[in-house]
């Protein structure tokens, strides 16, 4: 998914960049839109991948889960960014023109609120990737069916669960026997103290 992203960015990058140079009126025009393509993609990447490897229906309650989560997260950093550096809010001005933190409407801006928002999650510990509060799965490629590579796939996972249930048990029966080993040591070290 990552190189599908990259090459999307790249060509966009390419054509807006020509736009600028050969088509001022139309680039001028269409603004902020074509990078967001590039937005577009990701969301697009992302739901091609969940849905390329499960059913239908849970492909679709998915899709509908990333769209409005990549709107709710986009709609939040736009919202503290506006009333940051614009000091308004729809229109409504909130902030005084004095106050304004002009870093805000630039794109560093949107690297500060998400920052900030990432920092937040964390804090109350909201379930992500980011944070570890994500259960592990204990398979012993990791359970990263997304980013799989197809050396272990799903057809693998319930061999490579029974061989991490198998080598579990070969620890615990190793460790009782080093105790049970211990406690003849023990033993016998006790008996030779009271002779």
């Amino acid at each position: 998914m990552p190189a599908f992203i990259v090459v999307v960015a790249s060509f966009v990058t390419i054509v807006q960049f020509l736009l600028e140079g050969f088509v001022p009126s139309l680039y001028d025009s269409l603004g902020l839109y074509i990078p967001l393509i590039v937005v577009n993609c990701i969301i697009l990447g992302r739901a091609e991948s969940y849905a390329s490897k499960n059913p239908v229906m849970a492909s679709t309650f998915d899709g509908i889960g990333m769209g409005l989560g990549f709107t709710v997260a986009l709609t939040c950093i736009g919202l503290v960014r506006e009333i940051l550096g614009a000091g308004a809010f729809f229109g409504h001005v909130i902030i005084p023109e004095d106050f304004h933190i002009s870093i805000f409407i630039l794109a560093p801006g949107a690297f500060f609120v998400l920052a900030v928002l990432t920092a937040l999650q964390n804090k109350f510990k909201a379930p992500s990737a980011t944070n570890g509060s994500v259960p592990q799965s204990r398979l012993a490629c990791g359970g990263d069916c997304m980013n799989c590579s197809g050396s272990s796939c799903m057809s693998n996972h319930e061999i490579l669960e029974t061989r991490k249930r198998q080598a579990e048990e070969d620890a615990l029966a190793s460790k009782k026997a080093d105790l049970a080993k211990k406690e003849v040591e023990l033993k016998a070290a006790t008996s030779k103290k009271e002779e």
